[in-house]
């Protein structure tokens, strides 16, 4: 845990400034216009549940000739809509010179988005630029799913003494096509989350789903995983919009997204506590009967690896690795095991048992 030991703080931050849970972010992908800007914010700000509005000013597009933000003109109007609304702003920063001007237009809270996020030298520039700063710093996850740069992008900006620091889970770039725009992966901002249980998590919706179709799916899903909040992108007219269109949703669609959400309770009563203890209690057991089996067959793997040294017999039997697949994936199926589970934990014991021969035969 060492880097980020003193971010207790944006919890009080979080909890003076915006009493509510989930914490919710939204506002359009980029800022376009004047009008678009206050007229979606009005409208955020009529639903009561948006606390924090959001707007592209920069947009680090793939392709040149694409539409890269307002810059300057964004800020002014993003002060505007403070001055109308009282919702905190919120702005992605790339490079020092955001830093710079969003602090010179007393913008409220920074992102750093996740291909800056991919790149420690520029994570570090923004550190150094952020240094002595009392701001509020969201970090989006890395566009490829490694928790080790993510952390290391965190702990650059709290050693630049950033200690209002939270990250937003956006989701990682698919090799394989899938329904979504960037495949969720939960299990890594749970092992974020089970790290450093102080950070808080936001999550994206709407740049996992890529769809509008799929951003409440996504959102009920981060709720499920007891995610402090969301970030959900919308405009006043998404068939406008100069970016990302297709996974903006409008400030009405985005009230009823919300009050549709099941917020489950993560304080739990006396007699909730003694029966879940139960439950664990039983799985903890199987846990140990499943380890202890698992070690057992291991130490069979080792005797096997010393007969086929002996006989000089090849480690890798293709053969028999198919019987033992399939006949897993039968007797699954009927237990009412998935098969892409299954699947994956026999490879896991199949791939364990082959070093362990490989180490054997190597003596």
């Amino acid at each position: 845990m060492s880097g980020l030991d003193n971010i207790n703080a944006i919890h009080h931050w979080f909890n003076k400034k915006l009493d509510t849970h989930p914490i919710v972010i939204s506002g359009p992908c980029s800022a376009e216009s004047e009008e678009q800007m206050i007229s979606t914010a009005k409208a955020l700000n009529d639903t009561k549940q948006v606390q924090i509005f959001r707007a592209g000013v920069w947009k680090p597009r793939t392709r040149p000739n694409s539409f890269e933000g307002r810059g300057l003109d964004a800020l002014q109007w993003l002060n505007t809509v403070k001055l109308e609304t009282g919702l905190l702003s919120m702005v992605e920063v790339a490079s020092p010179k955001h830093v710079e001007m969003c602090l010179r237009h007393n913008v409220d809270i920074l992102w750093i988005g996740a291909r800056t996020t991919s790149n420690p030298f520029s994570v570090q520039e923004l550190a150094s630029a952020l240094q002595g700063m009392n701001i509020p710093v969201m970090v989006k996850n890395p566009i490829n799913p490694d928790i080790n740069l993510w952390i290391g992008a965190l702990e650059r900006i709290n050693k630049a003494g950033i200690t209002k620091l939270s990250a937003i889970h956006r989701g990682f770039y698919p090799f394989e096509k899938t329904r979504f725009r960037n495949i969720p992966k939960w299990e890594i901002p749970i092992e974020l989350k089970s790290r450093f249980h102080n950070l808080p998590i936001i999550c994206d919706p709407s740049h996992i789903a890529g769809s509008t179709k799929y951003i409440h799916e996504m959102a009920q899903k981060a709720m499920d995983l007891n995610m402090d909040g969301l970030m959900i992108e919308s405009h006043f007219n998404p068939k406008k919009a100069l970016s990302d269109g297709e996974q903006q949703i409008t400030p009405e669609e985005l009230n009823r997204l919300l009050r549709g959400l099941v917020c489950r309770l993560h304080v739990i009563d006396e007699d909730e506590i003694d029966q879940l203890e139960k439950f664990r209690n039983q799985l903890d057991s199987i846990d140990a009967q499943l380890i202890e089996l698992l070690a057992q067959r291991l130490n069979i793997v080792d005797e096997i690896g010393e007969y086929k040294q002996e006989k000089n017999i090849t480690i890798l039997q293709l053969q028999r690795w198919e019987k033992v697949r399939e006949r897993g994936i039968e007797l699954a199926k009927s237990l009412g095991l998935s098969e892409k589970f299954t699947t994956k934990l026999l490879r896991m014991i199949h791939k364990e048992s082959i070093l362990r021969q490989n180490d054997v035969m190597n003596r």
